[in-house]
């Protein structure tokens, strides 16, 4: 847990980046909580975002998934792709995020798959699809992102 592997963007993306001096393979990670949790990033652009997290290790008393744990991917994978759209002139930030548990997972992986629900200039919002190894959805969000200006932010 904790590794981050490389993440696939699309090209273009990574051109953009680079163009304004940014390596987005070095910038990007799960974020500190995330790579705590073990979440791994397969792919991701605007239009879909991937990842997985073990369930080991994120469980609550009962031994099943933890509600936040599917919450903390559901968020991550929605803002990378939230951040994708807005581009490097945008930063995402959370403002809502709803998730609801369809059944419990003891082992394994769990995947994400973060679609566009609504992607305009200062919000964006995602449907995350959390399934078990054996693709039965354990968890349904949506999450919106306000698109916020990064100038003036960094430092």
């Amino acid at each position: 847990m904790g590794e981050q592997r490389s993440v696939k963007f699309p090209q273009e993306v990574v051109e953009e980046y680079a163009a304004l001096g940014v390596d987005l393979h070095a910038m990007f990670s799960a974020g500190h909580l995330g790579t705590r949790m073990g979440v791994q990033i397969v792919e991701a652009s605007a239009e879909k975002v991937v990842g997985t997290m073990p369930v080991e290790g994120n469980t609550q008393p009962y031994g099943l998934l933890h509600g936040g744990a599917s919450a903390v991917l559901a968020e991550t994978l929605g803002s990378v792709g939230s951040m994708l759209h807005g581009g490097i002139s945008k930063i995402a930030v959370g403002v809502d995020l709803n998730c609801t548990h369809h059944r419990g997972a003891r082992s394994g992986l769990v995947t994400g798959v973060a679609t566009p629900v609504h992607r305009g200039r200062s919000t964006a919002t995602y449907e995350i699809v959390i399934t078990d190894e054996q693709d039965r959805r354990v968890c349904t969000a949506r999450l919106t992102c306000l698109l916020r200006d990064a100038e003036g932010l960094k430092g």
